[in-house]
């Protein structure tokens, strides 16, 4: 009885989540009521207030699924680099693929940072997207393609980097032609840290 109440509870946060991500994406975070959150999926106000109890919570629950999201899809796109640094340079392209997602724009990119606070946003990016900058400088280093350096102060730069580019693409008029800009950029700014042997 109680991990058939446990999937509906988990099943009910899901749905919240997933509708949530949608209206957020389409309407943005202050257009969105919580009225038509809980219509769209199918659930209770008081169910809604069960598992968050206000609407920047839920906007935060869904921040942090696509955060887990994008850090996945880089990370295994990452391992098809032939080296550390070639491996950054792939994860890099696929984090400026998924800034092409219209919920990624919309929601982590463009109203995380106000809806959260910038501390908040912060700290969430860095849990997430900034632990792969860190492990891509760390192997880089390791395998000497890189010149030996404070790693956090080099990852810092490369993920700030990265940050501000997906800003770039998310606010464009044309995202495809500047998430290319931004790639050639990317590419530029990593090519210039290669040891030349």
């Amino acid at each position: 009885m109680t991990s058939r109440k446990a999937e509906q509870s988990d099943a009910t946060r899901a749905a919240l989540i997933a509708t949530a991500c949608e209206l957020f994406t389409e309407r943005g975070y202050v257009a969105t009521s919580t009225t038509d959150i809980v219509a769209g999926a199918g659930v209770t106000r008081g169910a809604l207030y069960h598992h968050f109890p206000a609407k920047l919570d839920l906007f935060r629950a869904v921040f942090e699924q696509l955060e887990a999201e994008v850090t996945d899809h880089v990370a295994r796109h990452a391992l098809a680099g032939a080296d550390p640094l070639e491996q950054l340079r792939v994860g890099s392209r696929a984090y400026l693929d998924v800034c092409l997602d219209p919920a990624i724009q919309r929601v982590v990119l463009v109203e995380g940072p106000s809806v959260l606070g910038w501390e908040t946003w912060q700290e969430i990016e860095g849990r997430y997207g900034y632990g792969l900058v860190v492990a891509g400088v760390e192997a880089a280093m390791a395998a000497r393609l890189i010149e030996t350096q404070p790693v956090a102060a080099l990852a810092h730069v490369l993920f700030g980097a990265l940050t501000e580019a997906g800003m770039v693409v998310a606010r464009a008029a044309d995202p495809r032609a500047a998430r290319t800009e931004m790639e050639q950029a990317v590419d530029r700014l990593l090519d210039g840290l290669r040891v030349l042997t």
